[in-house]
């Protein structure tokens, strides 16, 4: 992977933000809380169905990305509905079109990102569900679309492992990625929160290098290209998925300190999917604390 500077200004931090009142608001959003990346969904996150983008809306958005300097450091985060691993034909089929659109939504918006959660298997089998996520990339970003959507980078995120959930494990990204045909469009997106879940204790030094080596060797950090930057209200292997504040959960602030310290990750956007209100103090606290951590040794 490219070496970077390490240093205050090479990060690039941010949270999600909302795109109600226009997705072009969610840039006034993170330039309220001076974000140098940024988080959004490109629809509403509760249904299937988008209106479409008019214009007006994607001018305005990308004007604003790229006036606030966050064009090459967004995501576009999947919505919550699409299940790529479903074995029900009807569902599997329904969410690789919604897919679809989001990818397409992302392309003309200009975010290079779309992240998704690799989706669930529902008993039939962590065999069958890779298969089913594979196929659906390489239906969406390859075969007889060819190259759609060819601005756009799809992250896989790791996940805490709940239930029949896939991408609590490197292997299985990895096996993911072998599968689908289209590794060139597909990389990795690494949340806090749900590492630790899913196992990974990598709050003192000796457990964050022994994490990062395992992904490396397994998956390649190359193709480690975000992070989500959440603490957790639950520890290791609790393979439950909720998120806390910076520093206030079972994660701690050691971990993050090394992760904002790493010269390997220096560039890489890094999002809050923290709790928060509507008048965005604890996006403000939370990236207070984390910026407080760049160049501290402990």
């Amino acid at each position: 992977m490219v070496r970077r500077e390490t240093a205050a200004g090479a990060l690039r931090l941010g949270a999600h933000m909302s795109i109600a009142g226009g997705v072009q608001r969610a840039i006034e959003r993170a330039r309220r809380v001076k974000a140098s990346a940024l988080q959004v969904f490109v629809k509403s996150s509760r249904q299937w169905s988008a209106r479409p983008l008019d214009d007006d809306e994607v001018r305005a958005f990308r004007q604003e990305a790229e006036r606030a300097g966050l064009a090459p450091y967004t995501l576009a985060h999947a919505t919550y509905l699409i299940n790529l691993a479903s074995p029900a034909d009807a569902l599997w089929r329904r969410s690789c079109e919604a897919f679809g659109v989001e990818l397409a939504r992302a392309q003309a918006l200009g975010i290079p990102y779309v992240v998704i959660h690799p989706g669930s298997h529902l008993g039939a089998g962590e065999a069958a569900g890779i298969g089913r996520v594979a196929r659906a990339l390489r239906e969406q970003l390859g075969g007889r679309r060819g190259a759609f959507a060819p601005g756009v980078t799809v992250l896989l995120e790791l996940t805490a492992g709940q239930g029949t959930n896939l991408g609590s494990r490197f292997e299985e990204i990895a096996a993911i990625l072998s599968a689908s045909g289209v590794e060139r469009r597909l990389g990795v997106c690494f949340d806090t929160c749900h590492a630790l879940a899913a196992g990974y204790d990598f709050r003192e030094r000796a457990g964050f290098d022994r994490t990062f080596e395992e992904f490396d060797r397994i998956l390649g950090l190359e193709r480690l290209r975000a992070f989500h930057l959440n603490d957790s209200q639950f520890g290791p292997g609790s393979r439950r998925d909720r998120h806390a504040h910076i520093g206030r959960g079972r994660l701690g602030l050691e971990a993050f300190r090394l992760l904002l310290n790493d010269r390997r990750f220096a560039g890489l956007p890094m999002v809050l999917e923290t709790p928060k209100g509507e008048d965005l103090r604890d996006d403000v606290k939370n990236l207070r604390v984390l910026r407080s951590l760049v160049g501290r040794s402990r």
